[in-house]
């Protein structure tokens, strides 16, 4: 314990040397984004004196989906409304939070709320409500800034989406000419036995992610941790490794062991990058090892694995009506998911539950924080028996904007 002790101050003592010397070097770093920085990265409106700026964003498509000939008809969705309030309360504090409201009032989600003491570049705190930077996705997910109407399956399935809990922790950031190194490191709250104990009967983080008291209690009663190293060139682009661990089953009651600490550990690496400064190319690969009971059947997978990617293009960009910088794109997505890695030990067959899919999309940009998406979603998904794949498709039609 006591080396341990001597270890962490050497190195917040590093931190703060090299913090010292940023500040005295750091030039031109202003325009310098990282996925870290889409929380502040945002616009807000602010009034005369009042210390207060909010802003936010609203999400709302109609479509159209077939299954296997078998069509729902026409739909119309309004996704999420969600509310950002800013506040710079002194020198170097800051305090931001943002609200959701999913499919009209059904989910109302605090997905953010903390306040961060900036100390030096590379040194600073935040408390709070903090949204665990596993992922690039759940770091900068906001409706308006991508062409795409459904959220990437990987990171809402795999990861679940805008993934967030109550923790403190540091984060940083180095400049070195081009170069930026990031770092984002939180103790928090974690996941519950939700898990694998849940109505979709497999794996699901998401399941677990909705346990109404983990903003007050830690279900698996030790920290889950989360933290994300990112260095980012700004001629060629970004790159992120990020992981997530902790135990999700209530493993001690009132001081004694009443069961074996189940952990569950998330890996992600993301990256983007701009070519020709017209075609944008974004992915991320998610990957989750879980610790499931021996009395569980193998429809409960201990691995899952995902990924995305996108590729985007500007085909036009010039005045439309009194739009000055307006923007015509168009894309396509490609992901896939796995429930279940894994297979059969019986017949030595491979385990399904998996996902594959292709989403075309063209987008219009009046102004750079509104996009029109029209969508088309092919899918092909295999049960847990890999049974002949279900195939859908899915027309949609979107709007996204900030206000």
């Amino acid at each position: 314990m006591k080396k341990t002790y001597i270890y962490t101050i050497k190195i917040i003592a590093l931190l703060l040397l090299i913090s010292i010397t940023e500040v005295i070097s750091q030039t031109d770093t202003v325009n310098q984004k990282l996925n870290m920085d889409a929380v502040y990265d945002r616009p807000f409106l602010k009034l005369d004196k009042l210390p207060l700026a909010i802003g936010g964003y609203l999400e709302a498509n109609s479509q159209f989906s077939q299954t296997d000939g078998v069509n729902e008809g026409i739909s119309f969705q309004a996704r999420r409304l969600t509310l950002f309030f800013s506040s710079t309360i002194a020198d170097r504090i800051k305090f931001l939070s943002e609200i959701e409201f999913e499919d009209g009032t059904k989910e109302i989600n605090i997905e953010f709320a903390a306040v961060d003491i900036e100390l030096f570049p590379l040194l600073n705190i935040r408390s709070g409500i903090v949204m665990n930077p596993i992922g690039a996705f759940n770091q900068n997910h906001d409706g308006p800034k991508w062409e795409f109407v459904d959220r990437p399956l990987s990171a809402t399935t795999i990861i679940p989406s805008t993934l967030s809990n109550v923790g403190v922790g540091l984060f940083g950031k180095y400049y070195l000419s081009n170069w930026i190194f990031a770092y984002e490191a939180y103790l928090t709250n974690g996941f519950d036995d939700k898990i694998i104990d849940n109505e979709e009967n497999r794996t699901s983080l998401v399941a677990g992610k909705k346990n109404i008291d983990k903003f007050d209690d830690n279900f698996g009663t030790l920290p889950t941790y989360s933290g994300k190293l990112a260095i980012r060139n700004r001629k060629i682009g970004e790159l992120g490794i990020s992981f997530l661990n902790g135990i999700y089953n209530k493993w001690q009651i009132d001081g004694v062991r009443v069961d074996n600490q189940r952990y569950l550990s998330i890996l992600a690496l993301d990256f983007n990058t701009t070519l020709y400064n017209r075609i944008d190319i974004i992915g991320e690969y998610s990957k989750l090892w879980i610790n499931i009971p021996e009395t569980y059947s193998k429809q409960y997978g201990n691995q899952q694995k995902g990924f995305y990617l996108d590729i985007i293009a500007n085909i036009y960009k010039d005045k439309v009506l009194s739009w000055d910088n307006a923007k015509l794109n168009i894309g396509v997505r490609v992901e896939y998911v796995d429930y279940n890695i894994g297979e059969f030990t019986e017949t030595n067959t491979e385990i399904g539950d998996e996902i594959w899919a292709i989403v075309p999309t063209i987008s219009f940009r009046p102004v750079s924080t509104t996009v029109v998406r029209f969508n088309y979603r092919y899918q092909s998904q295999v049960d847990f028996l890999y049974n002949p794949a279900s195939k859908s498709g899915v027309i949609q039609l979107g709007i996204s904007s900030y206000f």
